[in-house]
């Protein structure tokens, strides 16, 4: 799965979803992080920050030579997920699904702070079918350096029970 943006850019887009998660907005735009994206030639990161918070005053001192956006929520973030070489997204099922039929490169970060984190089941799971890669936020910088989106096996499109099946596998549902 090879990431091409048509316009030359390269652009990262990271979601939380609609809720927030704040740990990985602030992680996304740290000195490191940023440095890192810059290195690997991106030259855009736009963040969906959900009810989270906007990224603090100073990130666009950090963010020279990347062009940095965030909105809260839109109606579809279909297009930012098809427009992205990369997506970095929460574990939130949604998201996943959708980046995963885009067929866009996907690194999935676990939210450690939630209780009874079905998430992670769901993104081990993935990552074991080869489909995304993912790490938590400690871990982002060294998961981003290791990361290569030619390794990542694209997700059968029209197959929403594919899904189906794995949550019902981590939720112990009889199928």
């Amino acid at each position: 799965m090879e990431a091409q943006n048509a316009q030359g850019d390269r652009r990262v887009f990271v979601t939380v979803g609609t809720t927030s998660f704040d740990k990985l907005i602030e992680t996304v735009t740290s000195d490191q992080i940023l440095q890192l994206l810059k290195e690997m030639g991106f030259s855009r990161v736009d963040l969906q920050i959900g009810r989270g918070l906007p990224p603090n005053d100073h990130f666009e001192d950090r963010a020279r030579g990347l062009n940095v956006n965030h909105f809260r929520v839109k109606e579809s973030i279909r297009d930012d997920i098809i427009g992205a070489d990369l997506v970095i997204s929460h574990a939130g099922a949604g998201s996943i699904l959708e980046a995963l039929e885009a067929n866009r490169p996907l690194l999935v970060v676990v939210n450690e702070d939630l209780m009874g984190n079905h998430q992670v089941e769901l993104a081990q799971k993935l990552a074991e079918q080869g489909n995304l890669v993912y790490c938590n936020c400690s871990s982002l910088a060294s998961c981003l350096r290791a990361f290569d989106p030619n390794t990542l096996k694209p997700f059968p499109r029209g197959n929403p029970e594919r899904l189906n099946t794995v949550l019902d596998e981590l939720m112990k549902f009889d199928t």
